[in-house]
């Protein structure tokens, strides 16, 4: 598959999506976020927003420089219909437990990658 490919299926663009936060080379990054995500998406949780590809790739980078060696994993299976999406996720050292748990609720562009991720954070360090 090349770097520019679309991804096909819902649990393929999810696993993309999951890839792209734990991907530390911006090069593979952005080709990833190009996958999995519609030019125009965007991306909110209680913390932090973004839009657009390279909102999201300085978003990720962002996370990543501040949780360095951090690990974001699916947790549940990726529940779909209608072009809505929803699973759960944890973040945490990669050989350790998860020190941030919650669920992401996303729309479909009609090409099939995310239009739109909103992140629920269900348990964090105070």
């Amino acid at each position: 598959m090349s770097t520019t490919a679309t991804v096909t299926g819902v649990d393929a663009v999810i696993d993309t999506y999951i890839a792209t936060w734990n991907e530390t080379d911006p090069v593979r990054r952005s080709a990833g976020i190009a996958r999995a995500w519609a030019e125009g998406g965007s991306y909110c949780d209680p913390l932090m927003t973004s839009d657009g590809h390279a909102g999201v790739d300085a978003m990720l980078a962002g996370v990543q420089g501040k949780f360095p060696g951090f690990v974001l994993k699916r947790t549940s299976k990726v529940d779909h219909h209608n072009g809505a999406v929803r699973f759960s996720w944890s973040l945490g050292p990669a050989s350790g437990p998860a020190i941030v748990e919650g669920v992401d609720f996303c729309a479909l562009a009609p090409d099939g990658r995310l239009a739109s991720v909103v992140g629920f954070i269900d348990r964090m360090p105070s």
